[in-house]
C-alpha cells in the first residue's frame, strides 16, 4: 500500500464515503489534483476491492476499505492530538508531520501513544474525542460516532450551522486562520455567488461578514 493510496482511502473516508457516494470531483477538489489523476487511482482501487465505482453516482469504501481507512484515521488523527496538544504546534503544521509519522506507527507505539494522550477517543479528563480540525478518532476496535459529511457549500442560504471540522490540509487552514474561522463557530449562510463564486457567511458572536471561497467551502463541514 503506497502513501498515495491511503491519502485517497483517508480522503474517501472523510468526505463520507462510508454511508455515501463521492464524485471524483469532490476527491481532486480536496487533494489539489486533475481529475484525470483521480480516475486513474481508483481504478487501481478498484482492482484491489478497496473502493466500489458506479458510473454517474460516485465512490465509496468497500468493508476491507473503511477498515483501513478507520486505522489510517486514527493513527494520523491521535499523532495530530500529540503535536497539537503537547507540542504546541499550530494546526495547519500538523498535516505533513502527522501523515510521516502514521506510515511507520506500528500498533505497539499507537497504543502508547493513545494512552500517553489519556485516551482521548474515551474523553476522560477533558481530552477530546476528537483531533483538532474536528475529525473524529476511530477507537482500537473501530468504534466512532459519524461525522456530519454536508459542506458549507451545499447549505442553502438563510440556514444557521455550526461548523463541526474542517478538511486536513495546510493551505485551507492558513487560509480560514486569516479569517479567525474556527471550530465550533456558528453562523449563518448569507448568499452563494453565482458561477462558483464565494459563500457569504455572518458570525453569529460579532455579526461580522465573511466570503469563503467556493474551494474552501468544500472543505468545510457543518451541522
Amino acid at each position: 500500500m503506497t502513501p498515495m493510496k491511503e491519502d485517497y482511502l483517508k480522503i474517501i473516508f472523510e468526505l463520507g464515503g462510508t454511508q455515501k457516494k463521492i464524485s471524483n470531483k469532490q476527491i481532486a477538489l480536496s487533494l489539489n489534483i486533475a481529475a484525470g489523476s483521480v480516475t486513474e487511482m481508483v481504478n487501481k482501487l478498484v482492482k484491489e476491492e478497496l473502493v466500489e465505482h458506479t458510473p454517474y453516482a460516485g465512490i465509496s469504501l468497500t468493508k476491507p476499505g473503511i477498515l483501513l481507512a478507520e486505522d489510517l484515521v486514527r493513527k494520523h488523527r491521535l499523532w495530530e492530538c500529540f503535536l497539537v496538544y503537547k507540542l504546541n504546534y499550530k494546526l495547519q503544521d500538523v498535516d505533513g508531520e502527522s501523515e510521516l509519522l502514521e506510515h511507520v506507527t506500528s500498533e505497539y507505539l499507537l497504543d502508547h501513544l493513545n494512552e500517553f494522550l489519556g485516551y482521548p477517543t474515551h474523553c476522560p479528563l477533558g481530552y477530546p474525542t476528537h483531533c483538532p480540525h474536528g475529525g473524529v478518532i476511530p477507537d482500537k476496535e473501530g468504534n466512532y460516532e459519524e461525522d456530519s459529511h454536508l459542506v458549507l457549500e451545499a447549505v442553502e442560504d438563510g440556514t444557521k450551522v455550526n461548523i463541526e471540522r474542517f478538511i486536513d490540509n495546510h493551505d485551507l487552514l492558513t487560509y480560514l486562520d486569516d479569517l479567525e474561522l474556527h471550530i465550533g463557530d456558528k453562523l449563518t449562510v448569507v448568499s452563494h455567488a453565482p458561477f462558483e463564486g464565494p459563500v457569504e457567511i455572518k458570525l453569529e458572536n460579532t455579526g461580522e461578514v465573511r466570503n469563503i471561497s467556493y474551494k474552501a467551502a468544500h472543505y468545510i463541514f457543518v451541522k
